[in-house]
């Protein structure tokens, strides 16, 4: 009979049971060996203590200085909170906002300043706590003024004669996505969100378009004689992960009033328009979702039958792991924020699909109009949003950059008229 590779090694006690015999014994020759002292030279030793005493006496070497955003006015932002259920909380008494008081709560709480240029609503992603998402709101606006205030030339319409500057007014989503950084994690926060938003369960919806039909009801409206004056406001949505999803959801509870002047995306007779732009950083949702789940968001052959006239763009990674891995393994599908959104073929009243693709361009080139005027835009930033290997969700998270910076400013100056 031949030997097994255990049995070779342990003939008499074969498997786990032989490496056990192996490794007592090699235990044991270890004890019974002689001990060896090793005595360095006084010189070394002395050398060595020197050496020590250098380094205790000399001043540490400064690191890499964190490059620091300039501070941002805290009046630029305000935020709005949701429960679990995804229903409105009051923010001085944390309780749920009674439903017949939704207008009056955010008359009270919500007033757009009429310093704002525009009115940009975010929406946070996973893992991300009450202060972090006003950190990463105000971080991402950070990266903003930055660019503008570097490259002004690549934003005419933001420093057009007679306008006021590009002023945003932000408001910041706050809902519970906090958990472990884990696939477990992210599979509880994905039936949250699902559950926040489920037709008939959740008020995700209802609110965040009751929010935004509140907020374009007072905003200034962005038509010709006002259009050059501080009182026309633009409103944009910026979510990230399943804050993208809330945004896509929202927008077909959104009250309709206002109108978006130019971008040439058709809108229908019936509806005016509101919306200048929706952007969504690594959106948490299916390939297919405007198959399914947000059919309503395409166009007709008479346009949008929703309060959105401006481009909706979807960034993706491949190197996105949470919208990669864990969506393919939750949904059979991988995530928008990992290879993009698909339509299939246009069918019944559907408009022909319109979905322009394109890569996230540096900080320094400047997006045609062609480029993001279309009604879906797909922007493979595989190259800049990385993160690291050792990162269980690899580049989730990683869309704080100069460049989807960029992308925000060149929407917000594609925006205004010519």
């Amino acid at each position: 009979m031949t030997a097994t590779r255990n049995s070779r090694r342990h003939p008499r006690t074969p498997g786990v049971a032989g490496h056990q015999a192996d490794a007592a014994h090699q235990q044991a020759d270890a004890a019974r060996l002689p001990a060896v002292a090793v005595r360095l030279p006084a010189v070394a030793v002395r050398r060595s203590a020197g050496f020590v005493r250098q380094l205790a006496a000399e001043p540490r070497r400064p690191t890499r200085a964190r490059r620091r955003m300039p501070p941002l006015d805290p009046a630029a932002f305000t935020t709005v909170d949701l429960d679990e259920d995804g229903w409105l909380l009051a923010p001085d008494t944390g309780e749920p906002v009674p439903a017949d008081r939704l207008t009056d709560h955010l008359a009270t709480w919500l007033r757009p300043p009429p310093w704002a240029t525009d009115i940009v609503v975010y929406v946070h992603g996973w893992r991300t706590g009450d202060r972090a998402a006003v950190r990463n709101a105000q971080r991402l606006l950070a990266l903003c003024h930055q660019q503008r205030s570097h490259r002004p030339h690549l934003y005419p319409r933001l420093y057009a004669a007679g306008c006021a500057p590009w002023a945003p007014w932000t408001v910041v989503v706050r809902w519970p996505s906090s958990s472990r950084i884990s696939y477990n994690g992210y599979y509880a926060i994905r039936r949250r969100a699902h559950a926040m938003s489920a037709p008939g369960k959740g008020y995700a919806p209802h609110v965040l378009g009751h929010l935004l039909g509140y907020l374009d009801a007072e905003r200034g409206d962005p038509r010709a004689d006002t259009l050059v004056t501080s009182s026309g406001q633009y409103l944009h949505l910026v979510g990230h992960s399943f804050g993208g999803r809330f945004l896509c959801e929202a927008v077909r509870w959104a009250a309709t009033a206002g109108d978006t002047l130019t971008w040439s995306i058709a809108t229908h007779p019936s509806r005016p328009f509101t919306i200048d732009s929706l952007t969504a950083f690594q959106m948490a949702a299916p390939t297919n979702a405007f198959d399914g789940t947000f059919r309503a968001l395409r166009p007709d052959v008479c346009g949008h039958q929703v309060p959105l006239g401006g481009p909706m763009v979807f960034t993706h990674s491949r190197h996105d792991r949470a919208t990669g891995y864990c969506h393919l393994h939750a949904e059979h599908l991988p995530g928008i924020g990992h290879s993009g959104m698909r339509l299939s073929p246009a069918r019944g009243d559907l408009a022909p699909n319109d979905v322009w693709h394109t890569r996230l361009l540096r900080a320094d080139t400047p997006y045609p109009r062609a480029c993001l005027d279309h009604p879906f835009v797909n922007i493979d930033a595989s190259w800049r949003y990385r993160n690291t290997r050792l990162n269980p969700i690899g580049a989730h998270s990683d869309y704080f950059h100069p460049e989807s910076a960029h992308l925000l400013l060149s929407l917000a100056e594609w925006s205004r008229p010519e």
